[in-house]
């Protein structure tokens, strides 16, 4: 999304969405987990609600690496918005408008849609989540795609699947082997997730159905520029998440600093001790035609259009600092919501603490955002918001998996790993799924892949069909090293 700045949003180039309505209007701009609950928050309610989002489906993200590699196919993660919000639509109650936010109008209370279409708000939700961050080299993008979108999924299981492809047609074992080379950079979730995954692929669900390689040789390396992976966990599951993804056969690089990302491979440095005692970060290239990013995330630029138009403070990664009760200084109709929200929480007034990027988190801020535009629609004021972390969960792959539960009622936290915790993990996303069709499909799918260590979803489109892509590029790249 960006600003648009060569026509005067002042003056509408074409009619609003419709007259002011009876009702207060409630705009929201995005169907994420965090707009997605202030609609639902909202049912029911003496409100108009219209909920923009660039795409027709609301998706279930923390399952978006399975359809990446292949364990899933698209709708077992995603449902329509319309669907999903089909009976507050049926009412009257709602409206659902596909379009992109081109920028806020806060003069004339209006969302600037692409084309120049205006939609007036009486109240406004931004829930607009957030995009991948290269930290300033978006060079990076096409040699290294990130995983936020279906589209990045596709592009991922795209690459994935044809680096496969690719090393059964080579017959020089030196060119062959950065085919087999799968590179995530951040040891975050998202990362370990895609590292744990890609071992067992190649282990297993491919190993009988090669005739000139064995799928079991590919390297999966994690790189991680901190000293541990998944570094929001504690410590301990930290450690044991490192060791279950080696027991799957991936290698863990820690303190690994990323340099640079070519379509032949991945520059990096490491701090490695010298024969004198002393130590020093030594320059290292790995070839691999396959790279996965996981390492940073950095607002929707709408954050910025709003700084543009309201005056509100971002931080450092692009986000809307926001008061207490999720509004921006100066502007109580407007409420910012998910991970472009730079929130607090006040379950300790006096101690404030950070709301992490977490999509409990947004579905707490959705509705809280909800819940307070229905207080001053009655005169009150607007309450602050209280995150409630009830733990993190991140599976390594097949029976590996690390949980850190808040268990309020005994009031501990109560640790594990191993197979308990990825039976665990397997109970809470199912249930969080939107509709039985996808829990079914979903534990079907999990079922017949732990019994069988297959995956369904192995099919994508011709990639001669498609924008070109890096793993296609067979020149011989300036300043590389020789290509493989």
């Amino acid at each position: 999304m960006s600003h648009a700045s060569t026509k005067p949003v002042a003056t509408p180039a074409t009619p609003r969405l419709s007259a002011p309505s009876a009702r207060p209007r409630v705009v929201i701009i995005g169907c994420g987990f965090g707009g997605l609950e202030a609609a639902k928050a909202l049912d029911g309610a003496n409100v108009e609600v219209i909920v923009i989002d660039r795409t027709n489906h609301h998706l279930f993200q923390p399952l978006l690496y399975q359809v990446a590699t292949a364990g899933l196919s698209a709708p077992a993660i995603a449902a329509p918005i319309r669907h999903v919000l089909r009976t507050q639509i049926a009412r009257g109650d709602l409206t659902v408008l596909m379009g992109e936010v081109n920028a806020i109008d806060t003069s004339t209370s209006c969302v600037v849609l692409d084309g120049g279409e205006h939609v007036h708000y009486d109240h406004l939700i931004v829930a607009a989540g957030a995009t991948h961050s290269y930290f300033g080299r978006d060079e990076w993008a096409k040699y290294a795609p990130g995983l936020k979108t279906l589209g990045d999924a596709f592009t991922i299981r795209r690459r994935v699947l044809s680096a496969f492809e690719q090393a059964e047609r080579e017959t020089d074992p030196d060119k062959r082997e950065p085919w087999l080379t799968f590179a995530i950079v951040g040891a975050g979730p998202t990362g370990v997730e895609m590292a744990g995954t890609l071992a067992e692929i190649s282990r297993e669900t491919l190993k009988s159905e090669f005739r000139r390689i064995d799928s079991r040789v590919a390297r999966i390396i994690l790189l991680e520029g901190a000293p541990r992976v998944l570094g929001a966990f504690p410590e301990d599951l930290s450690e044991r998440a490192r060791e279950q993804l080696e027991m799957l056969g991936a290698e863990v690089l820690l303190g690994a600093k990323v340099t640079n990302i070519t379509a032949f491979g991945i520059h990096y440095e490491l701090q490695e001790t010298q024969p004198d005692g002393s130590s020093k970060m030594v320059a290292h290239f790995l070839p691999s035609r396959t790279v996965v990013w996981a390492a940073g995330v950095a607002a929707s630029p709408l954050g910025r259009a709003l700084a543009k138009t309201t005056g509100c403070e971002l931080d450092r990664a692009g986000r809307v600092v926001v008061q207490p009760d999720l509004t921006i200084p100066g502007h109580p109709n407007i409420y910012v919501v998910g991970d472009l929200a730079s929130a607090k929480s006040y379950l300790d007034p006096a101690h404030p603490t950070p709301v992490p990027g977490v999509s409990p988190g947004a579905k707490q801020m959705g509705r809280k955002a909800a819940f307070n535009i229905l207080r001053r629609m009655k005169g009150l004021d607007g309450q602050a918001f209280r995150y409630f972390d009830y733990g993190s969960l991140a599976t390594i792959g097949k029976r590996a998996a690390v949980a850190s539960v808040d268990v309020p009622f005994f009031k501990r936290n109560i640790k594990f790993s191993g197979f308990l915790a990825w039976l665990f993990w397997l109970f809470v996303h199912v249930y969080f799924l939107i509709g039985f069709r996808n829990r079914t499909v979903v534990l079907m799918d999990w079922a017949w892949a732990y019994f069988t260590s297959q995956r369904h979803a192995r099919v994508f489109p011709d990639p001669h069909a498609l924008e070109p892509t890096a793993m296609l590029v067979r020149v011989k790249e300036p300043g590389s090293p020789p290509a493989p």
